[in-house]
């Protein structure tokens, strides 16, 4: 078993209302950024995992997306592999 470090994006689905984003990009305005256009919030995860394989790490990133991470019905998740760590269990 190796282990990799992810990087998960988290990212509310164009079109769709997000009132935080809304929120901060009314309050830059405010505070005189009026070239600021649309703001959107998300999330990003960095998970460290041990697996078979970069595939099998991807995979299981996936499945922890659709299970946990993001709510299908209003988000999008990108995952990126940054780099495979020395050692397991570290």
């Amino acid at each position: 078993m190796s282990q990799y470090r992810l990087e998960i994006r988290v990212k509310p689905r164009p079109g769709l209302l997000d009132p935080q984003g809304k929120a901060i990009h009314h309050s830059l305005n405010s505070l005189g950024w009026d070239g600021v256009g649309d703001v959107r919030v998300g999330k990003v995860m960095y998970i460290d995992i041990e697996a078979d394989s970069e595939t099998s790490a991807g995979e299981a990133a996936e499945a922890m997306c659709r299970k946990l991470l993001a709510n299908p019905v209003t988000e999008d998740f990108e995952i990126s592999m940054i780099e495979a760590l020395e050692g397991a269990g570290s």
